[in-house]
Formats: structure tokens, sequence, C-alpha cells
């Protein structure tokens, strides 16, 4: 690191689990983000501040107005702009040290092989399951830790699905891709604009907890937020044998 980025990130170097050694490690680590909305926002903005020296972030939707309520990597003067763009431009205004890459694509099977093999770990900051599903399946083909967040009226939840270890479910194990589960859009059923935040922030903690090395990773637990009585809970998650995508063939 030079004098400008032992300034920068001081206060990360004053940290006994960081120091040197771990911002040289977020310095040279690659994040992947699916998602430049209402969680991949904050992700992108904390991952940026701390440094992550290359993110990837992956949206092919465009800014709109109705975004700005809780989307806070974008701005009015955005509007129609792709997000990813719009979360590059953020990022650079902050730390212009760090490489950010968006791609404006749909993230298919195909995009998320490929992306996800270059990352160093992947966050989950989509809103639908089919795509959850699929960044699951190459976190799991590529072996590649998986931070997974979500977001809806007023009720959060936070994990980490690490397919390295051998223990550790997959984001499959716990929501089966036959179940039928209701798909809820902010569109319609509405979400509380910090809880977007928070899980968002949750997130990036996580992340860089394990590009450091340092803390307890939320892998094997569900965290669940109830925003209206602030109230968090813990579930502990199980692998499953099963499982048609992690289980054992």
């Amino acid at each position: 690191m030079n004098d400008e980025q032992l300034l920068r990130y001081s206060r990360h170097i004053l940290l006994d689990e960081i120091g040197i050694e771990g911002q040289e490690k977020l310095l040279a680590s690659h994040a992947l983000i699916i998602g430049a909305g209402g969680l991949g926002s904050p992700v992108a903005l904390y991952l940026g501040s701390a440094g992550v020296g290359r993110i990837t972030i992956v949206d092919h939707d465009r800014v709109d107005a109705t975004n700005l309520q809780r989307q806070i990597a974008h701005n009015l003067a955005r509007i129609g702009e792709f997000k990813a763009e719009s979360v590059r431009q953020s990022v650079a205004a902050i730390n212009p040290d760090v490489k950010v890459i968006p791609v404006t694509e749909r993230a298919d099977d195909t995009l998320l092989d490929k992306l996800v093999q270059e990352a160093d770990l992947v966050l989950d900051c989509t809103d639908n399951f089919a795509t959850r599903h699929a960044i699951n399946r190459a976190c799991v083909r590529n072996r590649k830790p998986l931070v997974s967040g979500a977001a809806i009226r007023f009720d959060g939840q936070v994990s980490v699905y690490d397919a390295r270890n051998a223990q550790s479910p997959c984001y499959a194990c716990i929501f089966p891709e036959s179940d039928s589960l209701e798909e809820t859009a902010c569109a319609t059923m509405g979400v509380f604009a910090p809880l977007v935040g928070i899980v968002g922030t949750v997130q990036a903690a996580e992340a860089l907890k394990l590009l450091c090395g340092i803390g307890q990773p939320l892998t094997g637990r569900l965290l669940l937020l109830d925003g209206r009585g602030m109230e968090w809970n813990e579930m502990k998650l199980a692998r499953n044998i099963g499982c048609t995508v992690c289980g054992t063939p």
C-alpha cells in the first residue's frame, strides 16, 4: 500500500483482526454482486469504500424514479441509466482506486458460470427465486462462498452458503427449487426503505469478514429481521444430503 492508501484505510488497519495484512487481502480481492438495487447499493458502496480491489456488478435494469426511495447508489440525474453503471459512478466518487466492472446483461446460467468462476466471493442482491437458484447453482459448481440477502415489506434475512465447507447447506437446501414459494416484489408489496440498507450492510460485513478470513461467518445460520419491532432471530441451518444441487449423488 502507498501512503495515501495507508491513510484511507487507517481505521481498518487499526483493528487487530484486520491490520495491514487483512487490508491487503481486501485490495487483492474480487467480489461479484448480482443486483444493483436496494441491497446491491449499500453492498457495493461499503465494499468499495472498504477497498475491495475489484467489484463486478451485474444488473440489466435501468434506474427508475421509484427506485430512489431506497436504492441509495442512484440519483435523479441517473434516471434512465443502467443501474450497474450508476453504481460504478457512485463507488468511483468514494474510492477511485477500486475497479468496478458493470455488466448490463441478464444473469443467466452461462453468464453466471463465467463470472462466478472469476470471483472470490458472490453476493446475491436479487429479488426473484429463479435468479437466486441460478446464482446458487453456479456457486456450488465453482465452490465459491455466497452471501445471500432478501428484504420485503418490513422483513429481512441474511445468510452465508459456503460450498467450500462440507457442512454448509446451499441455498437450495433451505429453499428447494421445487417448492411453490410465493414470489413477492417491491412493486406490489412495498418495502420499508431502511430495511434494504440494514440487510445490505450485513451482507457487506459478512463479505468483508470472509475475504479477510476473520470472525465467525453466518455459514449454517439464517438471520431473520422483523423491522416492525426491530427484532433479530436466528435459525440454525443444516445441509440436506438429498439436495438436488449440493447433495450426495
